[in-house]
């Protein structure tokens, strides 16, 4: 068996003291193993990243219940910056890289805490063997960069730090359906590499594909967890989440109903 490498336990996340935006989440990530966290805008795919990270404190927002486990310890209280040493690393939703920088130096930012900058080097090498669109931009200003290759800068940027699990959030934003399926092909190759993923994506199809579980989250609380393979495979997730009726094609019913006929999650 596997063994869990991060461990949401039942947390609740409030910002600003008043707005309750997670309500008894519980998440497990298994060494090895991807896995997607589904759901709409506004549902609390962020929030639980950033609880992950401990970047909730500069929305104002903190736990409030429950615990968050990294290895067996408790990292509820553990600030970014050794998160990182420890080898949990968050792309943010966005990519958010200095514009004015390089790509080879926004990558190298991800090296901040290496002592070492021979093996800083070696890990560059290892970043553009797996991003080639960005080796050949790597003395490009970041910001006349595409979206797809400022998602692969981020991505390189974060294995800088030669991390255990990467947090990443919404990787397909924007991108065009060809892209996104290479950046998933790139998390799985780097899967098999030993790094592991929690995904927060609202592509459940494409996330679903390349992950091993998933769990859909809406308004704060986990609705489904299972297989991903399970849950592609359900009538109602494919209803309700990829779009697709009974018949195999495109659902257009009028969005009330949706709110008013949830899936049946037994």
């Amino acid at each position: 068996m596997s063994k869990s490498l991060l461990k949401i336990n039942n947390i609740e996340v409030v910002y600003n003291h008043v707005i309750l935006a997670l309500r008894g989440v519980t998440l497990d990530v298994e060494e090895g193993k991807v896995v997607s966290l589904l759901g709409a805008n506004g549902s609390g795919k962020t929030t639980t990243l950033k609880a992950c990270s401990n970047l909730l404190h500069a929305e104002r927002g903190a736990i409030t219940k429950g615990s968050i486990e990294y290895q067996d310890k408790d990292i509820s209280n553990t600030d970014a910056y050794n998160l990182v040493k420890d080898g949990v690393v968050q792309v943010l939703e966005g990519r958010h890289c200095f514009s004015h920088l390089t790509v080879e130096e926004n990558i190298m930012t991800g090296s901040f805490i290496r002592e070492n900058s021979k093996e800083a080097k070696q890990d560059l090498e290892r970043v553009y063997d797996h991003f080639e669109r960005i080796r050949i931009r790597k003395k490009s200003l970041a910001g006349f960069t595409s979206g797809g290759e400022q998602q692969m800068i981020a991505m390189g940027r974060a294995l800088m730090s030669r991390p255990k699990l990467i947090l990443l959030d919404e990787p397909s934003m924007g991108l065009a359906p060809q892209l996104v399926e290479e950046i998933f092909a790139i998390v799985k190759a780097l899967n098999k590499e030993g790094v592991s993923f929690l995904i927060a994506e609202q592509n459940a199809m494409v996330a679903l594909k390349y992950a091993d579980e998933g769990y859909l989250i809406e308004n704060g609380r986990v609705i489904l967890k299972g297989k991903a393979q399970e849950l592609l495979d359900r009538p109602d997730v494919k209803e309700m989440y990829l779009g697709v009726g009974d018949e195999g094609q495109t659902s257009f019913r009028d969005i009330k109903y949706y709110h008013r006929r949830k899936p049946s999650f037994s």
